[in-house]
């Protein structure tokens, strides 16, 4: 699979799974907010409350996930080409309106590629640096990154 930017290991997280479903309902499951619900946050730890996506390049992904406290979550995306690749980023707000925020930001890239009767699924959050990266590692997002992505798999592989 090809990939228009680097992975650096010490900035960059990277999750690979197969997912026995046609692109088609992996897009559906990554791009519609009636799915997105279902697995974004990891079960046992929260849930995801609100969902809203306008899935176009400067279109506005917005969640709010709640573990003790109700958190939003708002970012922007930039790269949409269905059924094959999807990167967002917490560094901006919809429209490409720079982001004011207290947490760690990334660019979020999923691709996704054709295998048998399958997908290769890719998602990799791109951080600022290694502190950034260490530090949210450090935090458990990591571990529910690992979490909400398995979700993500069981969710899809459901849809078939």
């Amino acid at each position: 699979m090809s990939r228009h930017f680097a992975v650096n290991p010490k900035t960059d997280f990277v999750i690979e799974r197969f997912i026995d479903a046609p692109a088609h309902l992996v897009w559906e499951a990554l791009t519609r907010p009636e799915h997105v619900k279902q697995w974004y946050m990891p079960k046992a730890w929260g849930a995801v409350y609100t969902c809203e996506m306008d899935v176009r390049p400067g279109g506005k992904f917005s969640l709010t996930t709640a573990v003790d406290q109700e958190v939003p979550h708002l970012g922007c995306f930039l790269d949409v080409v269905p059924m094959e690749r999807l990167a967002w980023t917490s560094m901006l707000f919809p429209g490409y309106r720079p982001a004011v925020f207290d947490d760690i930001p990334i660019t979020a890239i999923v691709t996704m590629e054709a295998e048998g009767t399958g997908t290769r699924y890719v998602f990799t959050a791109l951080h600022r640096d290694e502190a950034d990266f260490e530090e949210n590692k450090a935090s458990g997002w990591a571990q529910g990154t690992e979490i909400a992505v398995d979700q993500f798999v069981a969710h899809v592989t459901a849809l078939r």
